[in-house]
């Protein structure tokens, strides 16, 4: 899988989600078997270039390459600007977010709410590829607005004649936020027209999915969001299942607990204890979900007001867990994250 020069360990990729695929999160998953992570959004208002949550998420320090960064927005000027500020500070791809379906980005006109405006959207791809030269501008889309207007196919023809070098479809439309099943069809039928390296996204949970959904599309690479949450170990599960036709071993508690503690250790450095400690919480309600007593330990730990009041309490149920001789049950839930 290539993207532009940059050639991928392989073709699984990290879905952008808003509040989760921060930096520390993408370095687990790239250490775990990833070939290429995105971004979570990052906006392209520029009076909000100044905010720490901006600067977070263009810290790039220390990753990984190749880096991937999402932007989002509508005005093609501000995009075109946005993809500058980012290659400046380290970014060596430029993604634009035309899938995400939340309201709040929907509502100005940004996200999958694009793919309502056929002419915006050649427009802003044209200005931001225009605007970054030096390095190569993918697109993730959703298969359209809704079911009686599904245009993924005449998103590709303007992607292709503006520079896009790789598209990302979910295969939902934006009406269909998480709901329902995701289809492959429409990106199959895009897969067959394309030029240039499409990745299949949405549903995508075990080894034996992402075999399905690259042999019934044809895709090129899969990308894979929800499903990595509170288990980043998902990638090289289905990168070692697509090489042999073989399961790797569920990871041991003691390793799910050693994944756990890094993870939570990062988040700290990267955010600060304060803030670290509560992006932490819903990082250790995903580690922990299916595990026997973990809904009650959740809600402890969720009152916790220090890190090593949280470190200890992670310590406490991970040894207990793995006395009892406990594993993981996976159960991806509809949590609506993903953009």
């Amino acid at each position: 899988m290539r993207i532009g020069p940059h050639l991928l360990k392989n073709n699984l990729i990290v879905a952008p989600m808003a509040g989760v695929t921060d930096r520390p999160f993408r370095q687990l998953c790239k250490q775990l078997g990833a070939g290429m992570a995105v971004s979570e959004m990052v906006t392209s208002n520029s009076l909000l270039y100044g905010s720490s949550k901006t600067r977070r998420r263009a810290n790039h320090e220390g990753e990984v390459e190749p880096k991937s960064v999402q932007i989002a927005g509508a005005d093609p000027a501000m995009m075109a600007e946005a993809a500058r500020y980012n290659v400046e500070r380290g970014a060596q791809i430029i993604d634009i977010n035309m899938g995400c379906p939340a309201k709040k980005v929907c509502n100005v006109m940004a996200g999958s709410a694009l793919l309502q405006n056929e002419a915006l959207v050649e427009n802003i791809l044209n200005a931001v590829v225009k605007a970054v030269p030096e390095v190569p501008v993918t697109l993730k889309i959703r298969t359209g607005w809704d079911r009686s207007h599904r245009n993924a196919l005449n998103i590709l023809k303007i992607a292709e004649g503006s520079g896009i070098q790789a598209l990302a479809i979910h295969g939902r439309t934006r009406a269909c936020g998480y709901t329902g099943d995701a289809e492959y069809d429409t990106i199959a039928a895009v897969k067959a027209e394309a030029s240039i390296p499409i990745i299949a996204n949405g549903d995508i949970t075990t080894p034996e999915k992402a075999r399905h959904v690259l042999e019934y599309t044809r895709a090129d690479a899969v990308m894979i969001g929800r499903a990595a949450q509170g288990r980043p170990w998902i990638f090289r599960e289905i990168d070692h299942y697509l090489k042999t036709g073989r399961h790797l071993p569920p990871p041991q508690v003691s390793e799910i607990h050693q994944v756990l503690k890094a993870h939570l250790e990062d988040l700290y450095a990267f955010y600060g204890e304060q803030t670290g400690l509560r992006v932490a919480r819903k990082h250790i309600s995903w580690y922990t979900r299916g595990l026997v007593n973990a809904s009650s330990f959740r809600h402890r730990m969720n009152h916790l007001e220090s890190v090593q009041e949280q470190l200890d309490s992670v310590d406490e149920f991970f040894s207990r867990a793995a006395r009892a001789g406990n594993t993981l049950q996976y159960e991806i839930e509809p949590v609506e994250l993903a953009a």
